[in-house]
């Protein structure tokens, strides 16, 4: 009796890794269990598994996806993403509300590959800004949307301009008249400088802040409850990054730029 598809797509590392590889084409026997760290012999009783679900054809000794192993592969592997998405920390995820994204990068989630968990001591808690504002200074901008005032980010921000990189910050209503009021002169030289520029966000902020550069994006959704902790998301694939920059100009696109106060 033949095993059900979904056993053989998911109840086996060796055979989800040879459907993997070949999605990008074919690929000769030693490529596939060299790649895979494993032997012809190891590999063989898996292949003929998939041959036998119609999965994966060969042809002396190269192997490759039928039609019906290409459509299913091809579904496959962004579930496979967003389960390693999500693994790291399923816990972290499952607490906190990601109604920040709006449903097109939702279901693209996936993009964001390989992330870390950060979660600074209460000593620490703001570590992780100075540690991704210093990764900046060797990107050509910053990017940030923020609910909350960051103690230190007007000096941060200022010591991007000698590096002539363009910096932008979306914020909420409140938290702009929070500013007007209680740090007026550091908005004004903002607004004095050619490479930084504030915009506010007129709807409800679902999320603590949100930080992205050339090298990293870093996120801080708030609990399922609106409540806020210390820990945040760090993204530092190519596919992250591009996938930032669209949550970026999701938010920049509803915004209203600031040119006086």
């Amino acid at each position: 009796m033949k095993k059900s598809l979904l056993d053989v797509l998911f109840l086996s590392e060796k055979r989800k890794g040879i459907l993997l590889l070949l999605q990008d084409g074919a690929k000769e026997m030693e490529f596939l269990f060299k790649s895979l760290d494993t032997t012809r012999q190891a590999l063989l009783p898996q292949i003929r598994i998939l041959e036998e679900h119609h999965l994966v054809s060969h042809d002396r000794d190269t192997y490759e996806l039928t039609t019906v192993g290409k459509l299913i592969v091809d579904k496959m592997t962004p579930l496979i993403n967003t389960v390693e998405t999500f693994n790291p920390d399923i816990d972290y995820w499952g607490t906190h509300s990601l109604s920040f994204i709006p449903p097109h990068l939702l279901e693209r989630i996936d993009e964001l590959g390989k992330c870390k968990i950060l979660n600074p001591s209460i000593v620490d808690m703001y570590s992780v800004h100075d540690r991704f504002y210093e990764i900046s200074k060797h990107s050509t901008f910053q990017f940030a949307i923020t609910a909350t005032f960051y103690p230190h980010f007007p000096k941060l921000f200022y010591e991007l301009i000698p590096h002539n990189i363009n910096a932008h910050i979306i914020m909420t209503t409140d938290l702009f008249e929070k500013l007007q009021t209680e740090n007026r002169e550091e908005v004004a030289k903002f607004l004095n400088s050619k490479l930084i520029h504030l915009s506010t966000y007129p709807e409800k902020m679902e999320l603590l802040s949100f930080l992205y550069n050339e090298h990293c994006i870093m996120l801080s959704p708030l609990a399922n409850e609106g409540d806020f902790d210390n820990k945040h998301i760090e993204c530092c694939s190519p596919s992250a990054i591009k996938w930032g920059k669209e949550l970026f100009e999701h938010y920049l696109r509803k915004s209203i730029p600031i040119t006086e106060i």
